[in-house]
């Protein structure tokens, strides 16, 4: 992938900081520089808001076909708009599951039908996903998934547990792993199932971080009724089609992500200069050496997305780009912290005192949230040891890991 833009792409460029500049006033104006994974300090409420004003200026369907609401953007402008997005210091978005996860895997897989009737609405902001992978006994080893669902007539009913539900609070709806063949084994027999939330049979319990924040959740299925042509894929699929979703997470938008790894690095060197940290040169050097994988991580992952190029559907080679980000990002907080000394280890008192299930009387900034939250990016959507076994077995073809 060339890496030096177009004029054309300048151009988009442009537009993109035209947009954010004229949309990014009045009850959006003081969103600028604040949130983002992991971080509490603007209410989901807001930020769904927020998403829905990107929708009304075609913002949330980039590269969704125009017919289904999208805009057919190029894989190039895509990787333009997210990382403009952040060189604007635009507001960290909430993870809109249904743009990144649900609405790719149902064009790819799902029938025209389904295509038709999620796409839109989830485009418009105006419906949100969660997804139901994890479970208690089955998080990096998602092939022991034991949620079930069982065909009654014309629908699907879904008895199990999901774990780390991001956002499950505010889900309309869940795209759920589970095992519809009770006699198959591990990859075999799973369905990947469409199931509305607001039913009797869902019940929503959050999940107290370490932030104090409660953005995961556990989630209990009690025959929980789903319409029979709401499978995504053939019934028994299902593997294949989650591996597809799970791809699709590492898409263009990660281009961006690193952009804001960047400003983090930077505000980090900045503080070190400012204490006078930066003379120390062990310090500098690390400082030095996150600048260099900082830059290995980009060209990586501009490699990576001549798959999304050539239209194809991303391969497990994608487990690079993730394996790598994750550890990066968690040193980066763990060297942040080493800048900051022991100031770092104290919270502000909070002003006034805010109410959070913890108890915590006081703030947390964004360098202590960094340090914090990226403990989970090396568990979440694939632990490190799951994507060393696919790089492994799958793209490398090394003998499978003894049992």
């Amino acid at each position: 992938m060339d890496v030096a833009r177009t004029s054309d792409e300048e151009a988009f460029a442009d537009q993109v900081r035209t947009w954010l500049e004229e949309h990014l006033v009045g009850d959006f104006a003081d969103l600028r520089g604040r949130g983002g994974t992991g971080r509490e300090d603007i209410h989901p409420e807001v930020l769904m808001a927020w998403e829905r004003e990107l929708a009304g200026g075609g913002w949330l369907g980039l590269d969704f076909p125009e017919d289904l609401g999208g805009r057919n953007a190029t894989l190039a402008e895509q990787v333009v708009f997210h990382q403009t997005y952040v060189e604007a210091r635009a507001p960290g978005r909430i993870p809109n599951i249904g743009v990144t996860l649900l609405g790719p895997t149902v064009v790819a897989y799902g029938t025209a039908a389904q295509q038709r009737r999620f796409v839109p609405p989830i485009l418009a902001g105006d419906q949100y996903w969660c997804q139901g992978y994890s479970e208690p006994d089955a998080g990096s080893d998602l092939a022991n998934v034991a949620t079930r669902a069982r065909r009654d007539g014309d629908r699907w009913l879904v008895t199990g547990r999901k774990v780390w539900t991001s956002l499950a609070q505010y889900a309309h709806w869940a795209f759920v792993l589970c095992r519809t063949d009770p006699e198959a084994e591990r990859h075999r027999g799973l369905s990947y199932l469409l199931v509305p939330m607001d039913q009797a049979g869902v019940e929503i319990r959050p999940i107290v971080q370490l932030t104090g924040g409660s953005e995961f959740n556990e989630v209990f299925f009690d025959e929980a009724a789903t319409d029979a042509d709401l499978v995504v894929g053939d019934p028994g699929d299902g593997w294949a089609v989650a591996m597809g979703t799970l791809a699709f997470e590492r898409g263009a938008s990660t281009l961006g992500q690193q952009t804001g790894f960047r400003q983090e690095l930077d505000d980090l060197v900045d503080l070190a200069r400012r204490t006078g940290v930066l003379d120390d040169p062990i310090l500098r050097q690390e400082l030095v050496r996150s600048h260099s994988e900082l830059e290995i991580m980009r060209f990586n992952q501009l490699r990576m997305l001549s798959a999304l190029g050539d239209g194809r559907v991303p391969g497990p080679e994608m487990s690079i780009g993730k394996l790598y980000w994750a550890n990066w990002h968690r040193r980066l907080g763990e060297l942040g912290l080493r800048i900051r000394g022991a100031s770092g280890m104290v919270g502000e008192a909070a002003t006034p005192p805010i109410e959070n299930p913890l108890g915590h009387g006081y703030q947390l900034d964004a360098l202590q949230r960094t340090f914090l939250y990226s403990r989970a990016h090396t568990i979440y959507a694939g632990s490190n040891q799951v994507q060393r076994n696919v790089l492994g077995e799958r793209v490398l073809g090394l003998p499978r890991e003894p049992s």
